[in-house]
């Protein structure tokens, strides 16, 4: 039987005295599973595991990937959860320093959560169909039937979230970035996110981890 991480033991305080390289974090994170993507923040870590704390239930699939901002996904198994927070083994050690240091060509990118919804965006008084393909807090992606000139300001619609006034920040095509004017709080798309994606509880998962 594998020995748990220090940072996916249910005990952490304890075992990470054991572990010779932990680090207490607070990372904006998401996770990746069937249903979807969610966000969460990254709590600690070791070369072993990390603790996860969710805006919502603890997603119930034990196998998920971990991706950080700057793309690069872990395979992770839970070991433990309790209330809105969670333990996962990594699926092999990871490099912890680069882990910490989030290296990439956009070091200061939130993450970034694919949702796939018809969208409605109006600029300059005329309304078009695009499709969102994912969100930030602080922006959007935008596939449309139009190409929305760069530095444009316009409106975006989508079902389930509030609506959004931003500004065309690239373009590549009919593909558009999008840039808020106002940040949607992390909490609150966190919770938006798994209002649209809700997964399927285990019933009898909370008794059996704490047996």
């Amino acid at each position: 039987m594998p020995s748990r991480s220090p940072a996916a033991s249910e005990d952490p305080s304890t075992e990470q005295r054991q572990a010779r390289r932990s680090s207490l974090m607070l990372r904006t994170a998401k996770v990746v599973c069937q249903s979807g993507e969610y966000a969460c923040i990254v709590r600690d870590v070791s070369p072993g595991g990390t603790r996860l704390r969710f805006f919502h239930a603890v997603p119930s699939e034990r196998r998920i990937f971990l991706t950080l901002a700057n793309g690069l996904n872990y395979p992770v198994e839970r070991v433990w959860a309790r209330g809105d927070s969670a333990g996962y083994r990594f699926a092999r050690a990871i490099d912890l320093d680069a882990f910490i240091s989030e290296p990439g060509p956009y070091p200061h990118r939130g993450v970034r959560l694919r949702l796939e919804r018809p969208a409605l965006v109006t600029t300059g008084g005329i309304d078009s169909r695009a499709m969102l393909a994912d969100i930030s807090t602080r922006g959007a992606r935008v596939v449309g039937g139009r190409r929305y000139a760069e530095g444009s300001l316009l409106r975006l619609e989508v079902e389930g979230f509030p609506v959004r006034f931003g500004n065309v920040c690239w373009r590549r095509d009919h593909d558009h970035g999008i840039i808020f004017q106002e940040a949607i709080p992390l909490d609150r798309l966190a919770q938006l996110l798994f209002e649209l994606q809700p997964f399927a509880q285990e019933p009898d998962a909370a008794a059996s981890q704490a047996a």
